[in-house]
């Protein structure tokens, strides 16, 4: 008698088939959902740092019994977002506000930040260099960029009467004009917009704010 050796069973051309679609429907359930989780960390983080932002100007504020930078009741522009922030950190940078540590000179560290690790495309920390678009200065060194790659806003009550502007619409959701705040922060969220689709109103709007 003679013994045949069993074939090898592969898989057929349907079952290939069948599984592979298996994969593409996983796939796509699975990666919009590993989206959403990543968007909900990094909200997660803008939101822990406009707090801290926050918190270390006021705590500047019950150390020296003024604010860190002299302004307007309007969103500091980004040159003066880079010394704030040079100053909350106790950093010298050689000139601005806190040249030789002059608006902190009790070198009190209130905030700290990381650097951001690329000096092209900056995330989630200090830039440490000018970031450049056709020659032209976008992200001047010393701000503090979110997880998305801009700047976050800050607003301080120079006038000091406990009152500043909102920078959304008064009936946008973001609460009263003007907020009864001596310091406010936010940043514009994903779309990088400021309110939904870019008109001014929070309600809806991926943006985070210190406030609420």
């Amino acid at each position: 008698m003679k013994f045949r050796p069993a074939k090898a069973h592969g898989f057929t051309l349907v079952e290939l088939v069948v599984v592979i679609l298996i994969i593409g429907t996983l796939a796509a359930l699975l990666v919009p959902a590993a989206s959403r989780t990543l968007d909900r960390a990094k909200s997660a983080q803008a939101k822990n740092d406009v707090t801290q932002i926050v918190t270390a100007v006021n705590a500047y504020y019950t150390e020296y019994g003024k604010y860190p930078i002299a302004t307007t009741n309007n969103a500091l522009t980004d040159a003066q977002a880079a010394d704030l922030f040079y100053t909350l950190r106790a950093v010298d940078p050689g000139s601005g506000a806190n040249a030789a540590n002059a608006a902190n000179p009790r070198k009190i560290v209130f905030l700290t930040v990381p650097d951001a690790k690329s000096t092209t495309s900056p995330r989630s920390g200090i830039v440490q260099t000018n970031v450049l678009v056709n020659g032209v200065v976008t992200i001047p060194a010393g701000t503090f960029v979110d997880t998305w790659g801009t700047t976050y806003k800050v607003e301080i009550n120079g006038a000091y009467d406990n009152q500043i502007p909102n920078p959304y619409s008064g009936t946008g959701g973001a609460g009263a004009d003007p907020l009864k705040q001596g310091v406010i922060a936010w940043c514009l969220g994903k779309d990088k917009r400021l309110g939904k689709s870019g008109n001014n109103v929070y309600t809806g709007s991926d943006d985070i704010i210190s406030w609420q």
